[in-house]
């Protein structure tokens, strides 16, 4: 029997990335250490280094710097493979950057599937992502600002009245005690411009909609599913094919449990919260509406309140995990199949 010749590449280059310098080594076919290299994480250095040379495979781990550096690399005619740190560096020691860039161009030459590579989204997909992410921090800001102002309210013997975050800084002006006022007015000034800003956002995310992602209103049919749950989704996938099956999408958004089997031990684990955190929490929040007093009578609903009434701890939050997951699904098969939404889908659909 002839064993199949493996071809290694010509050239294969492992790069740490660092936020000011970055670390490279070079191996080559036969996997000898050629070269080793230390350049500054910018577009003009790796222009400089990149450009002109034979073409090679290279090598980077996912981060911030990623996305721009493979597509400065690619676009000298290089083969870019970008891992998956999450996967690759477990049950290593002995790590550091020199290590780190010698271990990438190692694997790589040997076998691109030991570091799960994934695939960068475009830059037009970041540039809108930037913006729903900014927007997600300033929410994040304004409600640990209306925290504090409950608490030292209630730290003076007072009760600000529930209403909404929008609200919050009108209605609390009028009610603040008068020995809180000079310290907490500012504040309320502050929540106030966050507001207003956090209705730009919101306004310039209907425009995207209405203009560049026109298939975001069909993954608007669910009730619970608004125009940033539909957007973010939309850019968080990037591509609908990239899922053989609908179901994928659940655990893309790390909507489902763990995996530890060994034996007859089966533990039941938290779910993997893998993938992009906030088009999780997105998803968990229009599954929260739907299960919410307000929520349609559809069979998402009743899927995930028949998981609720079992009891036991947590049996809400997982009642609301579940939804979320068959949400993922429901909302990338709107989106491949460009059918009309059903609310009695989960039922037709008990295999996802």
């Amino acid at each position: 029997m002839q064993t199949k010749r493996v071809r290694f590449p010509k050239i294969t280059i492992g790069v740490d990335l660092g936020d000011r310098q970055s670390v490279i080594c070079e191996i080559d076919r036969k996997g000898a250490v050629v070269g080793r290299s230390t350049i500054r994480t910018a577009k003009a250095s790796v222009r400089e280094y990149f450009a002109g040379r034979e073409r090679s495979r290279v090598v980077l781990e996912a981060g911030t710097h990623s996305p721009w550096f493979a597509r400065e690399v690619e676009a000298h005619g290089h083969e870019v493979i970008v891992a998956n740190p999450g996967r690759i560096y477990g049950a290593r020691r002995r790590k550091n950057d020199p290590k780190d860039a010698e271990f990438l161009a190692r694997q790589g030459r040997a076998d691109v599937t030991l570091l799960h590579p994934i695939s960068h989204r475009s830059s037009e997909a970041q540039k809108e992502l930037a913006m729903i992410r900014a927007r997600d921090q300033l929410v994040g800001a304004r409600t640990k600002l209306i925290n504090h102002v409950r608490g030292a309210v209630k730290a003076q013997g007072g009760r600000l009245r529930k209403c909404s975050a929008e609200a919050f800084a009108t209605r609390a002006t009028s009610e603040l005690p008068e020995e809180t006022r000079a310290a907490l007015i500012p504040l309320l000034d502050i929540i106030a411009g966050m507001t207003a800003t956090i209705r730009q956002y919101d306004q310039q995310i209907e425009k995207l909609v209405a203009t560049s992602y026109p298939e975001a209103a069909r993954l608007m049919q669910p009730k619970g599913v608004g125009a940033l749950t539909a957007l973010a989704f939309l850019l968080l996938v990037g591509d609908p094919t990239r899922f053989s099956h609908s179901r994928d999408a659940g655990p893309y958004f790390g909507l489902i449990p763990k995996l530890d089997d060994s034996g007859e031990s089966q533990p039941q684990l938290r779910i993997s919260k893998a993938g992009d955190e906030l088009g999780r929490r997105l998803l968990v929040s229009a599954a929260q509406y739907i299960l919410g007093p307000f929520g349609p009578d559809c069979d998402l609903r009743r899927h995930g309140l028949k998981i609720a009434a079992r009891g036991g701890k947590n049996a809400k939050k997982r009642a609301a995990v579940a939804v979320a997951r068959k949400l993922a699904v429901l909302l990338h098969k709107l989106w491949v199949s460009g059918a009309e939404y059903d609310p009695d889908w989960v039922l037709k659909h008990r295999a996802v």
